[in-house]
């Protein structure tokens, strides 16, 4: 089961406990591409009480149909607006300091909108802060958990905000979303298996966006997932890499080889790299070189049985 939690982040976790009392609204950063698998239920937990301003991030490379299916899937609940948009992109923020101030209702005039942002490692936080704030106050990378601590500034139009390291929760349930975590780049490189990840993220792609993957990779055939009849005891394959290989029925593993021998991955003897394949597949996939695509929608939501039935129960409770 995928996960990854840094001790700092737990000391995030306390830091937002005890900030949230003084704060009118909370903007969640989440990445356009995964909106549900980047919403981290522990932070929606922690701010349950308080209206939220979702904040799509990286809209230039998510696929804008899929885009307008979530912004109007959160518009929907109850204290929760949304906004799509690309943190690079000054003029798209402006909208954020007016959308805070309907969220937060009355406020004292004599005092800022207090405004939290949350979200998970690399999902544009602090980008975010410095496009709002028109200077580099926030400190970014490309990489997760560049920020480590709260960080506070006053915006334009009576906003102050606060952020917050990025935080992940302890255990990914859900291993769709720790799979598509992983192929975005919110998990590091270093706490994954590269070639297991793009395995699961090929088959995807060639479900969801078959015309970009084939195109991309010059791709003659998707092959149909066939399982192996000793799948059940081969060591690299776990459970959940075999049954999301078998929902999204394609090959990943055949496609990921393919792709390998097309991109300087064939060894001598002809013996295929894997490892190349997946660094190519993941890196582009990132850069948003597969063209805009959205890894998830409103219906990949489990249902609270769903959901339910992938957490697991301490029998002593």
């Amino acid at each position: 089961m995928l996960g990854w939690y840094p001790g700092h982040m737990n000391k995030a976790r306390r830091q937002i406990l005890e900030a949230l009392p003084e704060i009118d609204v909370v903007i969640e950063v989440l990445d356009a591409r995964l909106p549900y698998s980047s919403a981290n239920p522990m932070l929606a937990e922690l701010a349950r009480h308080k209206p939220v301003l979702k904040v799509l991030s990286r809209a230039d490379l998510a696929d804008p149909e899929r885009t307008r299916e979530w912004v109007a899937h959160f518009d929907a609940l109850a204290d929760i607006r949304a906004l799509a948009v690309t943190t690079t992109r000054t003029r798209e923020l402006k909208r954020i300091p007016k959308l805070c101030h309907e969220l937060a209702g009355a406020v004292r005039a004599d005092r800022d909108v207090r405004v939290m942002v949350m979200g998970i490692p690399n999902v544009g936080k602090s980008t975010l802060i410095n496009g709002l704030a028109g200077k580099a106050i926030a400190k970014t990378g490309n990489e997760p958990a560049v920020t480590k601590r709260q960080q506070k500034v006053r915006i334009g139009g009576r906003v102050a905000l606060t952020d917050t390291p990025g935080v992940l929760w302890p255990k990914i349930e859900d291993q769709a979303s720790a799979y598509r975590l992983a192929a975005s780049g919110a998990i590091r490189d270093t706490a994954i298996d590269y070639v297991d990840i793009a395995v699961v993220t090929a088959a995807e792609l060639a479900r969801r966006y078959p015309e970009a993957l084939t195109a991309r990779y010059r791709l003659k055939a998707l092959p149909a997932y066939v399982p192996h009849p000793d799948a059940d005891r081969i060591e690299a394959d776990g459970p959940a890499r075999i049954d999301l290989l078998a929902l999204a029925g394609f090959d990943g593993h055949a496609i990921l080889a393919e792709i390998a021998g097309k991109r300087g991955g064939l060894r001598p003897g002809g013996e295929v790299d894997l490892h190349r394949g997946a660094e190519v597949l993941l890196h582009e996939l990132r850069d948003g070189k597969l063209g805009r695509l959205t890894l998830e929608t409103p219906a990949d939501i489990p249902s609270a049985a769903e959901a339910d039935a992938e957490t697991p129960h301490d029998a002593g409770a």
